[in-house]
């Protein structure tokens, strides 16, 4: 069974940073696009980045120059590291990932259970 599995959230101060994992387990045949999504309460799920296979990165407008996404193929895990943190940053961030299961001849798209990321003073 394919798990994603975020790690690295918590309480941060205005101006902070965080670094947010995002492991992949389980049969997995190769892992295509991740990405990191994030919801506040009371909001829609927002899309961060994005990242290919490849390492190409793509970024929303509203975290460009504060968030880096990154991934390690070979651990199956992708990053998100996050600096100059503001209170609207405050959400629940989630990982996705396309992904085809080992025996399967499909991609198909999976969701992490979401860390919690709290930026106050």
């Amino acid at each position: 069974q394919v798990q994603l599995v975020e790690s690295g959230g918590g309480l941060v101060q205005p101006g902070g940073s965080l670094r947010l994992s995002c492991a992949a387990s389980g049969s997995i045949f190769i892992i295509y696009g991740m990405g990191w999504y994030r919801q506040a309460p009371g909001k829609q799920r927002e899309l961060l980045a994005t990242i290919t296979n490849g390492g190409r990165p793509n970024y929303a407008d509203s975290v460009k120059g504060r968030f880096t996404i990154s991934r390690d193929n070979a651990k199956n895990t992708v990053y998100l590291q996050m600096v100059s943190l503001k209170p609207e940053d405050t959400a629940v961030y989630y990982c996705n990932a396309d992904l085809t299961p080992t025996g399967s001849t499909r991609a198909k798209n999976y969701w992490g259970q979401g860390t919690q990321v709290t930026v106050s003073s």
